[in-house]
């Protein structure tokens, strides 16, 4: 067998390979052989019809072309195994068959991406100061009044419409008589004192009646999140369909108990340890991202195969995806809203993609440098965990089965445990410096 490397841009590899006719001579026999497995061949059983026999009922070329798959595959995964200091590959690599013909050596060629080569900077020792996770009574308030307007009762009403009242109205709105797009709307729903739509756009409510048509304008403000009307006064048509008085709970004892606490202060230490769980979260987060991009910025990484990118891409959107659904919505109107495709988004996520591969390619280097690894039983013990958390869900037990899982699994693993040791490292307690 005859092999060839060249190097390619962005950590790639092309390696030819040339077997001679005696070297792709028994891929041909296996080649021959599984297509008689397959395909019925009168007199003889399956797999045991000889390769003349064979060549005649299904054609030379389909045999080459089985014997060609099975030769790249045993091929390509021996020279990794021979080079495996040199090479380590990503992604499913890229094949193109160079020369396969009868009585004819068998000639390919393929691509391979490989891991980025990393030089490490400083990971230990930063003197990062870690941000306490603490939680203040302005935002236990805050929560405590969500849940009672959560628990609100609503009644129509032919009153005038007041600061905290729900409203339903019909909107037409347009900048110099052209309507604007999206500024229709239907039966809206609008809890008065909110400003949700527009600041200013209450107030312009206040007072008004069920069956009451008002006309006024607004300018939206210099920042508005739509550039086409920020900072552009636009003409507001807008119909008052209905008024619902609110009535919201009183935040007490009777509220807590509602909610299956014995009374206000238990309901309170509970959202008071769920705040610090959820803080607690995002200052974990916030502590991997400064610090990672210390870590990175002090290292060298080699160009980045595009498979890895793309791959991180599709991972980000998946995720968008899932956000959106969890919370009732579809991504086709995601994108509608925002006026993007999907590939625009996409090349919009490139950079936030990149960043996500460099960590990832850093904590894995830290990983052998520092010889950090999880064990079989921690595997399987996290595994068995998520197994029982999910007992009574077929689709989780069949995840958990599936070829590979295990390899995700301890990647996770693997993960946490260097960015708990990067942690260890690199960050002190503000009372500590």
């Amino acid at each position: 067998m005859k092999v060839d490397k060249k190097k390619l841009e962005k950590s790639q590899i092309e390696i030819s390979v040339s077997l001679s006719l005696e070297e792709f001579k028994p891929y041909l026999e296996e080649g021959a052989k599984k297509l008689s497995e397959t395909v019925k061949i009168e007199g003889f059983r399956p797999g045991k019809a000889p390769y003349d026999v064979i060549k005649s009922k299904v054609g030379e070329m389909s045999i080459l072309e089985e014997a060609a798959q099975s030769a790249v595959s045993k091929t390509v995964d021996q020279i990794i195994l021979d080079n495996s200091d040199e090479l380590k590959p990503v992604g499913t690599p890229s094949v193109e068959v160079t020369k396969l013909a009868p009585e004819n050596p068998f000639e390919f060629k393929v691509t391979i991406s490989l891991l980025p080569d990393i030089e490490l900077g400083k990971y230990k020792d930063l003197g990062l100061e870690k941000e306490e996770a603490e939680v203040d009574d302005k935002k236990v308030e805050k929560t405590l009044n969500d849940l009672a307007e959560m628990r609100a009762t609503e009644e129509l009403s032919e009153k005038e419409v007041e600061d905290g009242d729900k409203v339903t109205v019909d909107i037409k709105i347009s900048l110099g008589n052209v309507p604007i797009e999206n500024g229709q709307h239907k039966d809206l729903a609008i809890i008065l004192g909110k400003d949700y739509l527009l600041p200013g756009f209450d107030k312009k409510i206040l007072g008004a009646k069920a069956g009451d048509e008002l006309n006024f304008e607004l300018v939206y403000p210099e920042k508005h999140h739509q550039k086409n009307l920020a900072g552009k006064k636009a003409n507001f048509e807008v119909k008052v369909k209905g008024v619902y008085q609110r009535n919201i709970p009183k935040v007490d004892d009777d509220m807590a108990k509602e909610m299956q606490f014995k009374n206000l202060s238990d309901l309170k230490k509970a959202l008071i340890e769920n705040l610090k769980q959820e803080k607690l979260r995002e200052v974990e987060l916030k502590m991997e991202s400064e610090m990672l991009n210390k870590i990175i910025d002090d290292s060298k990484i080699g160009e980045i195969p595009d498979v890895l990118i793309e791959s991180e891409t599709k991972n980000i959107l998946a995720e968008l995806e899932q956000n959106i659904a969890r919370q009732g919505g579809k991504f086709e109107d995601y994108l509608k809203s925002i006026k993007k495709t999907k590939e625009e988004l996409s090349l919009e996520m490139t950079p936030n993609a990149i960043k996500r591969v460099k960590s990832a390619l850093i904590i894995r280097e830290i990983a052998v440098v520092e010889n950090i690894d999880v064990s079989d039983k921690e595997v399987q013990d996290k595994i068995d965990e998520v197994k029982e958390k999910y007992k009574d869900n077929p689709e989780v037990e069949k995840m958990t089965n599936e070829e590979g899982y295990r390899s995700y699994v301890k990647n996770i693993l693997n993960n946490e445990k260097v960015l708990a040791k990067l942690k260890e490292w690199n960050y002190v307690s503000p009372s500590a410096k």
